[in-house]
């Protein structure tokens, strides 16, 4: 089997793993920015995985601030091939109450202010996101979320805004209309962007709230958040230790994602300066060396 390596992408409320005792903080710079933080390398029965908190340690860094470039772009530089972002995410619908987790297969991308290619300089590329995120990858969370008899629904649309601020119950309502799961303001571009880069992607969506369409549960608040995100995090914590173990097991040779540069990069070859080579050869070189 190749050399897979897993990466786990933490969010509001998950900004480390304590128990994981071998530790090494890497300290990485790419072509387009240093990531939310130093990525954390770790060995966990004898498995190397890493670990980047999406806002950085302490959360100082904001939705639209994230620079979704450099942290896909470091991580693929550290060899990653497989990513699971963990995410706190709000409720469109009832059967989705606070503490849930939805392993998530779509996403609605209401983002408008953030950097979302890595293809925006000389070279174009057009990659397909008809489906997301792996179904290999999907399948290791289901396994790892079951092992923990955590309440749980595989698959489920992501409506990703752009935030900072939390939904109006117009926004709220329209996005129940459109049949949505969960509403969050972080997993695009980051699954677009890992897409680009040849990294299998999966999410997991942590609920903590009903944003603000429930009747009973009005007004969203961070204190709020913040106590089942507390909870969130412990359950998180003990799926990422049986994700490590089993992903591998679940790797499909046949994802899409693997190689899907093959057939997006558009841009005739005599129009691709080094100059552009070279700094895209972290994310496209197996393609653009040919």
């Amino acid at each position: 089997m190749a050399n897979n390596k897993l990466a786990i992408i933490g969010g509001s409320g998950l900004y480390d793993v304590e128990e994981f005792k071998d530790r090494e903080l890497i300290d990485l710079n790419t072509p387009w920015g240093k990531p939310s933080d130093k990525i954390l390398k770790t060995k966990y029965n004898n498995k190397e995985v890493y670990f980047l908190p999406r806002h950085g340690r302490g959360h100082f860094i904001s939705p639209s601030n994230i620079n979704f470039r450099a942290n896909i772009a470091s991580l693929k530089k550290l060899g990653v091939t497989d990513v699971v972002s963990v995410s706190a995410v709000g409720s469109l619908k009832e059967d989705l109450p606070p503490g849930k987790f939805v392993i998530i297969d779509q996403f609605i991308d209401r983002t408008f202010e953030r950097n979302k290619t890595f293809f925006d300089d000389e070279i174009v590329a057009h990659v397909s996101m008809a489906h997301p995120t792996s179904k290999g990858l999907m399948n290791a969370c289901e396994d790892a979320i079951k092992k923990e008899g955590i309440d749980y629904q595989k698959g489920g649309t992501y409506v990703v805004m752009e935030g900072p601020q939390f939904s109006t119950l117009a926004e709220s309502n329209l996005y129940r209309s459109w049949k949505a799961d969960v509403i969050g303001m972080t997993n695009m571009p980051e699954a677009k962007l890992a897409r680009e880069a040849e990294i299998r992607y999966a999410s997991v969506s942590m609920v903590t709230d009903y944003d603000c369409w429930h009747p009973d549960h009005e007004n969203v608040d961070v204190q709020q958040v913040i106590k089942v995100l507390i909870d969130n995090a412990s359950k998180a914590k003990s799926m990422i230790k049986n994700l490590i173990d089993n992903f591998e097991s679940h790797i499909d040779p046949d994802d899409p994602t693997n190689n899907c540069l093959d057939v997006a990069i558009i841009t005739t070859p005599e129009k691709r300066t080094q100059k552009t080579i070279e700094k895209l050869k972290i994310i496209a070189g197996r393609i653009l060396n040919k």
